[in-house]
């Protein structure tokens, strides 16, 4: 693995290219693989990655390619790569994403095979993955969890990624996106490079990894599991690149943005359409339910339901526009209809309709206040109509600046 940090666009430049033809196929028949290896100062291990990856392509005698894609090394990787038999892309921008993407750009072959630098994924044992990828599958994604038949050797995991992280997030993944996967974070996968195309990668970091799962499912490629065996790297002196809370915090977050419907839409319309029932039955007056009377102060809580319900709503498809515009998340058809329809002059005008029932309301309570020398009044009464008052000109004001924005967001997504 390697750092995860900078900018998405990367210019890879070929540093070294071995002569073999066995393994590079630089001239003559069309290159079936493209065996991918993000490195970053991994002297102690990449040099036997590549020796495995050779013995590998040399068995299955297939025209293939090794590319070690290096994101700064200055411990003679890249060197020891090239003596092995890769060839070796230097890649200037900082991340695992980035080196990545720059060494699948170079990339010839039809398929894609990525895997870590450390050692811990045996590249003799490859052969489940161009099997699938063969019979037509878009995406390979190593397993490494016993739930989809995988092994993880003795200190091969630590024991937060092994029993909690690694767990949680693929059951996540499972239920918001529908990923057919046991293991969302496992790095040795296989896949196309016509479905690469197509999920229009954006991470730079860890989360390309992640990215790259929740796409595909999104997408409905085929997508199939193939069991392995994780071993404890092959570092004696350097520590792992990964950081469980830091990876583990970025990971959620994405998980949070790349699922608004989830996150925002379903919960934002369940806490308004309660307030809004609640409301509906307190504005009257108090509301019994047996001996329980509920009236102005739950009335004021249902008030906060519908304000707080309709911002998640209007978050959800701000944030699914946003994250479609910048390439993160797959464009919606029905959602970009909707979008459209979201005028600017709509929602001004259903803001202004709004806006001006809760300022005669307010105007009425003002009223009400200055008739009696602004002296005491009927809370029951009086607070009913300022808490309607309020409520409606909040929602009046936010619809105003929510399609304000929205409107900024599909010039975006036009251009």
């Amino acid at each position: 693995m390697v750092d995860d940090k900078s900018a998405l666009q990367v210019a890879p430049r070929v540093l070294s290219e071995t002569a073999d033809a066995t393994v590079e196929a630089s001239s003559g028949p069309e290159v079936e693989v493209s065996i991918v290896i993000p490195c970053l100062n991994e002297a102690e291990t990449v040099g036997i990655c590549v020796e495995k990856a050779v013995r590998w392509i040399r068995n299955q005698h297939i025209h293939a390619e090794i590319i070690v894609a290096d994101n700064g090394s200055l411990d003679g990787s890249c060197e020891i790569a090239s003596a092995k038999g890769a060839r070796v892309i230097a890649i200037p921008n900082k991340g695992y994403g980035s080196a990545l993407m720059g060494g699948i750009a170079a990339a010839r072959g039809r398929f894609i095979i990525m895997g870590d630098a450390d050692d811990s994924y045996d590249f003799l044992a490859l052969d489940g993955f161009l099997q699938k990828l063969r019979a037509g599958c878009e995406l390979a994604q190593g397993c490494r969890m016993p739930e989809g038949g995988g092994r993880i050797m003795s200190d091969a995991m630590p024991f937060l990624h092994r029993w909690w992280g690694n767990p949680m997030f693929s059951l996540l993944a499972q239920i918001w996106f529908g990923a057919p996967v046991h293991d969302v974070y496992c790095g040795l996968r296989g896949f196309s490079k016509e479905l690469y195309q197509r999920l229009d990668m954006q991470c730079v970091g860890m989360e390309f990894a992640v990215e790259m799962i929740i796409k595909a499912s999104l997408l409905r490629a085929k997508i199939a599991e193939v069991p392995i065996t994780l071993y404890k790297d092959g570092r004696q002196t350097r520590r792992a690149h990964l950081r469980t809370f830091r990876d583990g915090w970025r990971t959620l977050r994405f998980f949070l943005m790349f699922s608004p419907k989830w996150l925002f839409l379903i919960p934002g319309s369940a806490l308004m359409t309660a307030g809004v029932l609640l409301f509906g039955l307190l504005l009257p007056g108090t509301f019994f339910i047996g001996q329980v009377g509920l009236d102005i102060h739950t009335l004021l809580f249902a008030s906060s339901l519908i304000v707080v319900g309709f911002d998640a709503i209007a978050f959800a498809l701000l944030t699914q526009v946003l994250a479609s515009a910048m390439g993160l998340l797959l464009s919606k058809p029905m959602l970009n209809r909707l979008s459209d329809r979201v005028t600017l002059e709509g929602g001004l005008l259903i803001s202004a309709v709004l806006l001006g029932f809760g300022l005669v309301l307010a105007a009425y309570a003002f009223f009400r206040w200055s008739s009696v020398g602004f002296g005491a009044l009927d809370a029951r009464i009086f607070v009913r109509l300022v808490i309607t008052s309020t409520t409606l000109l909040t929602l009046g004001a936010q619809i105003a600046l929510g399609t304000f924005f929205l409107s900024i967001l599909n010039l975006q997504r036009r251009r």
